[in-house]
């Protein structure tokens, strides 16, 4: 079960790599992806890491709306 679920959560985040327009904008260098994760976890280790953490979540969140948004809108398109 524990296996499944850890297998689940690492989709899901190879997903949120996807979805932020990694892939492309390194042409899948993983290298680049994986050193700029290495520096946001730097980041978070850092004075202002609460403050980084409200900023990429409200982020995160229009995002997310702004998705929904596009896939209703070109829903209704079709």
């Amino acid at each position: 079960m524990k296996r499944r679920e850890r297998t689940r959560q690492l989709i899901e985040l190879g997903g949120l790599v996807a979805k932020a327009g990694l892939i492309e904008a390194t042409e899948d260098d993983r290298a680049v992806i994986f050193g700029a994760l290495v520096d946001i976890a730097a980041r978070l280790r850092s004075d202002d890491a609460a403050q980084l953490i409200l900023l990429w979540r409200r982020r995160g969140q229009r995002a997310f709306t702004d998705m929904a948004q596009a896939k209703r809108e070109t829903g209704a398109r079709s």
